[in-house]
């Protein structure tokens, strides 16, 4: 798997298939940098415009149901989704 991006912009929405998205792969970095800020009980808004680049203030629905949709999909990567990634390598998706 080739390195994935440090910061890259996401989507409104991260995915919530039960398999490894070409999404997961790109945005592996975005998912560890949530699971930090769960564990630390970061403001949710913070972690929207820092890691997210979505003004909470400006848009909050589309700043809060990105925040919640990659932090369970970066809850299902740690607790899943790395077995997809280690026993089939990179997808095609």
């Amino acid at each position: 798997m080739p390195s994935p991006p440090l910061d890259p912009d996401v989507a409104d929405l991260a995915p919530d298939d039960p398999v490894l998205m070409a999404y997961d792969e790109q945005h592996v970095v975005t998912y560890l940098r949530l699971l930090d800020a769960d564990a630390d009980n970061a403001d949710w808004r913070e972690v929207a415009r820092i890691v997210l680049h979505i003004d909470p203030e400006r848009y909050p629905e589309r700043a809060r149901s990105a925040f919640d949709s990659h932090l369970a999909r970066a809850k299902w990567m740690a607790n899943h989704g790395y077995g997809h990634l280690l026993r089939s390598g990179p997808t095609d998706r």
